[in-house]
């Protein structure tokens, strides 16, 4: 931390005595702290406001003092909860239920007669809908051994492919372990504890670590053709990327995705090494969906889209602390054009008029003109003559001007194609399931570890996304039949 050493009122006048030059030179000395100080406080301020409503940090970063929220969403004039058409999952009896109790009237209410004798006139249905009792069955396979009367060779019968073992679990029980421990992050002892509750089974640690293995290996083929339809595929695929703790270091879980696709990989790398090695972006040159993050513009012939989301929270960040009203009105015109998008869409429009995208193009060069008046360029700092190494320091709004302007193709991607989405939400879904195991486990203590747990939750998102049941894609995986979307059948049919 810069200190101030303030002079005495004797030092002031000593200075005073020795001449204008020597009083010049130490008020511009004084002034070179004090314009230290003064951009320190405002570093420090920026990251005070910041937050996950108005920048990129997360929400876990908010502490328990949670700030106040400006939701990036328009209200509209819905009412809340589910709304018309919606599906809803309400009770409802069924007609021919599995097991029925009949309770009998023994006695009259109003005069105690007994009425066991009196014929029923009618029956007052309730249904309850419960789990019976579930045990662990053993099944024992016992191959056939037979001797040849002719030859005398001794004959054994084959095991089913999936019994390999004296003794061993079945693929139902495996794929709950997985279920529990992949699926929803419950940790390896308390998945053991959930199923000895359940079923009355103890389980070893072990056993719920090697079926995971077991299983991440059986879905490799499926994640591979996945990987390789994101290469290929016209739609936009989604990239993101969070970090993780693997083996007590710093390492990156990237994701690539579509609405029907997941791919998640673990990595040491964030930037352009790790998207070399992944081999998604790279080879890519239909349209990817991403943060801005430098890496994601280097090496590779692909179509870019930003997302709006990250800008719209920028722009209310500078809204909020600096009063920029330039940056309150290209947020909504962001989200005007959006509107407009969503409206042609409905209307059986597969692009805007030229008039509209015109007006809109026309606005937001105005807007950003505003903000570049409202934010000149930061003063040439004086040199002894020597070129300055780098780039002058400039404020935050207007580095974002100046990727607004650079990148305005990718910014206002999804109004040129409306196959482009608005945001990157797909990829912070597909990657939300990642913080969520953090939350609950921490880390992950090996590198095997953190790798089974991306291919299995690549392998029961996607399932999920094509409205699997996640357990039987579990169980199939497990006996070698693993579930492949019809995208990834279409295209290993078209390779063969």
């Amino acid at each position: 931390m810069t200190s101030v050493c303030l002079p005495t009122s004797e030092e002031v006048r000593a200075l005073y005595r020795q001449g204008e030059e020597a009083v010049v030179a130490a008020f511009e000395q004084l002034a070179q702290v004090v314009r230290g100080l003064e951009e320190r406080v405002h570093t420090l301020e920026h990251q005070r406001a910041k937050h996950s409503g108005n920048s990129n940090k997360p929400p876990s970063s908010d502490g328990l003092k949670k700030p106040r929220r400006h939701g990036l969403r328009t209200p509209s004039d819905k009412k809340a909860g589910a709304q018309p058409g919606h599906p809803g999952q309400t009770l409802k009896a069924v007609a021919e239920p599995e097991h029925v109790q009949r309770h009998p009237v023994e006695r009259c209410e109003h005069c105690q007669a007994p009425l066991s004798e009196v014929a029923s006139v009618g029956y007052e249905q309730r249904q309850v809908f419960d789990i019976p009792p579930v045990h662990v069955e053993v099944t024992e396979h016992q191959a056939e051994m037979k001797r040849c009367p002719h030859c005398g060779q001794m004959n054994t019968a084959a095991f089913p492919p999936d019994v390999t073992q004296p003794v061993q679990y079945g693929p139902v029980l495996k794929a709950q372990l997985v279920y529990f421990n992949q699926y929803h992050h419950i940790p390896v002892e308390r998945t053991t504890q959930i199923i000895t509750d359940l079923y009355g089974q103890p389980i070893g640690d072990g056993t719920v670590v090697a079926a995971c293995a077991q299983l991440a290996e059986q879905v490799v083929p499926v994640n591979a053709a996945i990987k390789e339809h994101l290469v290929q595929t016209s739609e936009p695929v989604h990239l993101d990327e969070t970090g993780v703790r693997v083996a007590e270091k710093l390492h990156w879980v990237h994701v690539a995705s579509t609405a029907s696709v997941t791919y998640l990989i673990q990595h040491p790398r964030r930037g352009a090494l790790a998207h070399a090695e992944i081999g998604i972006l790279p080879q890519r040159t239909g349209t990817v969906v991403h943060d801005d993050y430098a890496s994601y513009w280097q090496g590779n012939s692909a179509q870019h889209a930003s997302c709006n989301a990250h800008h719209l929270r920028e722009l209310l960040f500078l809204e909020e602390q600096y009063q920029q009203a330039w940056a309150a009105q290209l947020a909504q015109l962001l989200r005007d054009i959006k509107q407009a998008v969503a409206t042609a869409r409905q209307a059986g429009q597969t692009l805007l008029t030229p008039q509209q995208l015109d007006a809109f193009e026309h606005r937001y060069q105005e807007l950003l003109d505003q903000g570049y008046q409202a934010n000149p360029p930061p003063p040439t700092p004086e040199t002894d003559g020597s070129k300055p190494r780098g780039r002058p320091k400039q404020s935050l709004a207007r580095n974002l001007l100046d990727r607004l302007r650079k990148q305005q193709r990718a910014v206002l991607g999804f109004m040129y194609d409306f196959q482009v989405p608005f945001d990157n939400n797909q990829a912070e879904r597909d990657l939300r399931m990642v913080k969520l195991k953090q939350k609950v486990s921490g880390c992950f203590r090996t590198s095997d570890g953190a790798s089974a747990f991306c291919q299995i939750r690549s392998y029961v998102s996607t399932a999920h996304k094509h409205g699997q049941n996640v357990l039987e894609a579990l169980r199939h995986a497990l006996l070698g039949t693993p579930f492949w979307p019809p995208c990834l059948r279409t295209q290993t049919a078209a390779a063969a």
